[in-house]
């Protein structure tokens, strides 16, 4: 299909003249770099326009933007309504060629309009980017009294200043490069302050424009006098550029060449540690959930009580639980008393071979709205908004951070951009993120970018600071099988058996997988890992198995086929006194009881004071009874270091396994804020906004010019409209609601649109009139 274009006006007097005079393409180009104006659909390119000049789109589209097109913007604003590239240019000292790309580029993005005399910057452009742009003050005609000074001439004040007293210079010299604000102290005017704005270097400034400040950051008292440096001398005494210097390229990263093999070893083998965290959290809190706060996320004493299981410092054991928790593995269970507990996934996780289950975890992370290192910082820190809550727990509502997925991706897209093997100089890195995203806070992006290589490298993303080979291919966001397949060649082939030792020792050659990677995990405790994992023996984790219902002989024979070397004779000695001592004492109902051989194991438990809850009584010498209910009197025993087991009505052992927990599954990467669009989507909606508009082009031919039937208007383009009619000086008609609800129609001349209200003449009144935005109904041009 041909482009379509409406017949644009001799020259655009304003964005929406400049957007409605753009093709299908240019349109199409537009609404895909900035979806947000897509989102809800607009009702016609006016309404398009009105919401591209908004502070808040206006506002995101300056953040996406890099120091070179922000300095070449700053520049379009120091030059002035009706700039030309190479005026641009020249205020930068770069050449015309590199600039006039850069210019066609923000004019894409609608953060300029070309009229018949040149380039202008839109409004509300020049309004984020703050009253200083490049360190530039005012323009001597938007000074108080301004307008009765004439325009300086720049070799007139470098001669001017070349003279100055020495006192005057070095003032000067702190205030050219900005901040252009200064205040003199009371009694002080006289000298280098007084010199200056007696020469018309600097302006004096009324005490109600505000409370500026000194060039050290000291604050003005009563009696201080407020000067500026004006755009036009600063201007002059940095020789006519706005920049020291132009950063139009990317600054260079420094880079260690460390071989793909080292990487993605390195990597390997972090992964295998964090496959094992993984897998040893679901298992104990599968079997002993945590609780959830009342404000969410998981308690400080539950975080450190399963980093000391885990044998991991909290912050580790908190990215472990946020990483189980983006990849679905983990969830509040909802229940009336909730706890934190592994969901069905988890199951079916722990199944798949190593390479699928990092690929799970990994893609959970990288596409997560959650910031993991926000854990035990203050709420409110990073950049998001304070709760009551004082301290951000694991798991919790403040870990919540949308902004953080797209930081990620940058610290990750900047790596992708290096050869395989290389890892980046992090400061060179960092700084390559601040010319990628100068208008971002450089703390929260230094904090932020140094959590994400932190995490990254815990996760094995990178090995050594480099990007490994499944990491680039979980950047580049290919499928998950070709991601799980990229780590499954780094990793080690899994092993179907373990070495078993007289010391009590197991000794894994490799990673293990599935059933047996369950029973050793089970049976035994890690004590070392490495190239090769040491699990060790001893009674407490023996019974553990006995308490899951294993018998001695059924965990003997499954060790026997999983080892290569048999069972040592220790070991069997190990297991079958376990077993033998295991439900020397056993527990009833009656409402629950106990019997024991062992009538010294009895008197024991009588004299713990830690168990006078249970309300023992020895009713026989191998006989004593509680009140307490058999589950609970089993586990309180358990928990103070006896090992007794359950008897059914027949006087047999009933093997009782603790029930594993599992929450519903949830997913937790919310819907992007602002939904993409593709190319087919975006040219479908300009079709249908240049219907729109030449609908209401035609509607408002139609209509009596007297008096124009007005149809409802958004917010942002009755905002939009209103400023840009001020700025020109002319009218526009408008439709009003007074108190009465009745709507009256008014031919409207704005002279400045502040605090909610425009305020103006209506036709042929005198007076000013204020009208509060919220009772306009709708606009329409003369």
């Amino acid at each position: 299909m041909p482009s379509r274009r409406r017949t644009a006006p001799a020259a655009a007097r304003s964005l929406a003249d400049d957007v409605r005079g753009r093709t299908d393409e240019q349109l199409s180009a537009l609404v895909l770099r900035r979806p947000d104006l897509a989102r809800p659909t607009p009702s016609d390119l006016t309404a398009l326009a009105a919401r591209a000049s908004t502070r808040a789109s206006v506002q995101r589209c300056l953040e996406a933007l890099d120091r070179g097109r922000v300095q070449v913007l700053e520049a379009a604003v120091a030059a002035g309504d009706g700039a030309d590239p190479a005026r641009v240019a020249g205020l930068l000292g770069a050449p015309v060629a590199r600039v006039r790309p850069v210019l066609e580029h923000l004019w894409g993005l609608a953060l300029l309009w070309r009229g018949g005399d040149g380039l202008h910057v839109v409004r509300t452009v020049t309004e984020v980017l703050g009253p200083t742009p490049a360190g530039l003050g005012p323009a001597l005609a938007d000074l108080p009294g301004g307008g009765s000074r004439p325009t300086p001439d720049a070799d007139a004040v470098r001669r001017l200043v070349a003279d100055a007293p020495p006192a005057a210079t070095a003032l000067l010299e702190r205030m050219t490069w900005g901040p252009p604000l200064g205040v003199a102290p009371a009694g002080d005017v006289g000298g280098a302050v007084g010199w200056l704005i007696e020469h018309g270097v600097l302006v004096r400034l009324p005490r109600d424009l505000g409370d500026l400040t000194l060039l050290r950051g000291a604050p003005a008292a009563p009696g201080d006098t407020r000067v500026v440096l004006p755009r036009e001398v600063a201007l002059a005494l940095r020789g006519d550029r706005t920049h020291e210097r132009a950063e139009l390229d990317p600054p260079p990263v420094a880079t260690r060449d460390l071989g793909v093999e080292v990487v993605d070893g390195t990597a390997a083998a972090v992964v295998l540690d964090l496959l094992t965290a993984v897998g040893d959290l679901l298992l104990r809190w599968g079997a002993a959930p945590p609780r959830v706060l009342r404000t969410g996320g998981l308690a400080v004493r539950d975080l450190r009580a399963t980093a000391t299981a885990l044998d991991l410092d909290p912050d580790r054991t908190a990215f472990v639980a946020e990483v189980a928790l983006a990849a679905g593995l983990l969830a509040d269970d909802g229940e009336l008393e909730p706890v934190w507990a592994p969901t069905p996934l988890a199951d079916a996780w722990e199944d798949r071979p190593a390479g699928e289950r990092w690929a799970v975890l990994a893609q959970g992370w990288r596409d997560s709205t959650r910031a993991p290192h926000l854990v035990g910082s203050p709420t409110g820190s990073g950049g998001r908004a304070a709760s009551s809550s004082g301290t951000t727990n694991a798991l919790g509502p403040d870990v919540q951070w949308p902004a953080v997925r797209g930081l990620r991706a940058e610290v990750l897209g900047e790596l992708a951009t290096l050869d395989p093997g290389q890892a980046p100089d992090a400061d060179d890195l960092l700084d390559r993120l601040r010319w990628r995203r100068p208008l971002r806070s450089p703390r929260v992006l230094q904090e932020t970018a140094t959590a994400v290589l932190r995490e990254a490298e815990w996760l094995g993303v990178t090995g050594r600071g480099a990007l490994s080979g499944a990491g680039r291919r979980l950047v580049a966001r290919e499928e998950r099988d070709v991601v799980a397949a990229a780590m499954a060649t780094a990793l080690p082939a899994p092993v179907d058996h373990v070495l078993l030792q007289a010391d009590l020792t197991a000794v894994a050659p490799g990673p293990l997988e599935g059933a047996l990677a369950r029973l050793v995990r089970l049976v035994a405790d890690v004590e070392s890992r490495g190239g090769a994992t040491v699990h060790r023996f001893s009674p407490d984790s023996v019974r553990r198995a006995l308490d899951e219902g294993w018998s001695a002989d059924e965990l003997l024979d499954r060790l026997r086929e999983a080892s290569r070397t048999g069972v040592p004779q220790p070991l069997e000695y190990l297991v079958r006194d376990v077993a033998r001592r295991h439900g020397q004492v056993r527990v009833g109902a009656a409402t629950a009881y106990l019997r024991s051989d062992d009538e010294a194991a009895l008197g024991a438990m009588l004299a713990e004071r830690r168990l006078a809850s249970l309300r023992l009584r020895r009713i026989a010498p191998t006989v004593l009874v509680s009140s307490a209910d058999p589950r609970v009197l089993l586990e309180t025993l358990r928990d103070n270091g006896f090992a007794p087991v359950q008897e059914g009505p027949e006087g047999r052992v009933v093997v009782v396994a603790p029930p594993r927990r599992r929450a519903k599954e949830r997913r937790l990467s919310p819907r992007p804020v602002v939904t993409p669009l593709d190319p087919a989507a975006a040219a479908d909606l300009v079709g249908r906004l240049r219907v729109a508009e030449e609908a209401a082009r035609e509607a408002r031919a139609a209509a009596d010019p007297d008096r124009p039937r007005l149809e409802p208007t958004e917010p942002a383009v009755t905002v939009a409209a209103l400023r840009d009619a001020a700025a020109d000086r002319r009218g526009l008609w408008i439709g009003y609601a007074d108190a009465a609800g009745r709507t009256e129609v008014h031919l409207f001349y704005p002279l400045r649109v502040e605090g909610g209200r425009a305020v103006g003449r209506v036709a042929d009144g005198a007076d000013e009139r204020a009208f509060g935005i919220h009772r306009i109904t709708g606009v329409a041009p003369l």
